[in-house]
């Protein structure tokens, strides 16, 4: 199976975010793990050393192998293909760290964020591809992308190519928030 993407930025090592690093991992991306916090990464290794552990895989090494870590955003995103964001779901939050990845990721960067009370649209007409901006929405069963009116079609086809790399059942909606505006 071709993976979707080649490298994995993961913004923010709280439980949600090294939980996606370490799931990246085991499905062979490389994956750069980034928190402004150095405790949140010491935890975040600890947390995915006992994960691959209680999960048996086979090469536990060449799973950690493939993540590093980044005190840095402009560090994480740096070689990213896809950079998804664990910040709060605020819009001033979300506002901050997608003109901070726009800004030092490659242009052929996906931005993905997990959203449940923020626009995906308002997000993405804040970034210089808005073409290439995904919402998330994880939940137990799967996963859900919310995309804008704008959002490139093989931009959505990746992104759900992603996630089910990783396992995940994809379900596809448009964003509602941008669609009662209009």
């Amino acid at each position: 199976m071709t993976l979707p993407f080649k490298s994995i930025a993961v913004i923010g090592a709280g439980p949600l975010g090294w939980q996606l690093a370490l799931d990246a991992a085991r499905a062979g991306y490389n994956v750069v793990l980034e928190d402004v916090l150095p405790s949140r990464l010491r935890n975040a290794a600890a947390g995915m050393q006992q994960g691959v552990a209680a999960l048996a895989v086979a090469d536990v090494g060449a799973v950690l192998a493939r993540i590093q870590f980044a005190a840095t955003v402009e560090d994480a995103v740096r070689e990213a293909d896809i950079a998804i964001d664990g910040v709060p779901d605020e819009l001033e939050s979300k506002l901050e760290i997608f003109s901070m990845i726009d800004r030092m990721a490659p242009p052929r960067t996906v931005l993905c964020s997990p959203l449940r009370a923020v626009s995906i649209a308002d997000l993405a007409t804040c970034t210089y591809r808005a073409a290439q901006c995904v919402g998330v929405r994880v939940e137990r069963e799967f996963v859900e992308l919310e995309h804008a009116s704008f959002t490139d079609p093989q931009v959505i086809d990746r992104v759900a190519e992603f996630w089910r790399s990783l396992g995940k059942e994809v379900r596809v909606t448009a964003d509602t928030k941008e669609f009662a505006e209009t």
